[in-house]
């Protein structure tokens, strides 16, 4: 077995673990499988992380996941498939963030190297066990990675700025009460 072989294997094998992983988190937020919240649960959750509206979020997150995780598992349009599980799990380390990074303390570890892969996959392609080479690569063009990163970038950097407007927001509103029940007597 030549390099090459090898490591196009290795390409397949992180691709299918991978996108599996995030396949499967990505049906829960949809669809309430493998003991997911499904929809309602998932936009409830995300209004809650102040991720407003909760609803569109949900399906944002769920098709992101879903969605990038099978596009992955495939080899199919591997920059565009990479670039959207870069910029979902963009938005899941934000909220993981503020515990600092390891995962055991409900940090951002998991979703930062779910997110890395996802980018390393898309710049480096699917291999040649995939859908992209089948095709003959036309999904899997360099403009199209560009294009889809910076898409994506752009597109993480607004739900995350978002979201961090909405917790500002609702902690000077949560302090602004604490205030004014210090002051009446109430507290």
């Amino acid at each position: 077995m030549t390099s090459l072989h090898r490591k196009d294997l290795g390409l397949l094998a992180l691709r299918t673990v991978v996108g599996g992983v995030l396949f499967a988190h990505g049906t829960q937020k949809l669809f309430g499988w493998f003991g997911g919240g499904g929809l309602e649960g998932t936009a409830q959750a995300m209004d809650h992380m102040g991720f407003e509206p909760g609803h569109r979020n949900a399906v944002a997150a769920g098709l992101g996941e879903a969605g990038g995780g099978a596009l992955l598992v495939l080899g199919l349009a591997t920059p565009a498939a990479g670039s959207i599980v870069a910029g979902t799990m963009a938005g899941a380390t934000a909220v993981h963030a503020p515990k600092g990074f390891f995962a055991q303390g409900g940090g951002y570890e998991y979703p930062a190297v779910l997110g890395a892969c996802g980018l390393a996959l898309g710049i480096a392609g699917a291999g040649r066990y995939s859908m992209d080479h089948a095709l003959r690569h036309v999904l899997d063009r360099p403009w199209l990675g560009v294009l889809a990163f910076t898409g994506s970038a752009l597109g993480a950097v607004a739900v995350v700025t978002g979201r961090q407007d909405v917790v500002r927001r609702r902690e000077a509103r949560a302090a602004d009460e604490a205030a004014s029940q210090v002051g009446t007597g109430l507290s």
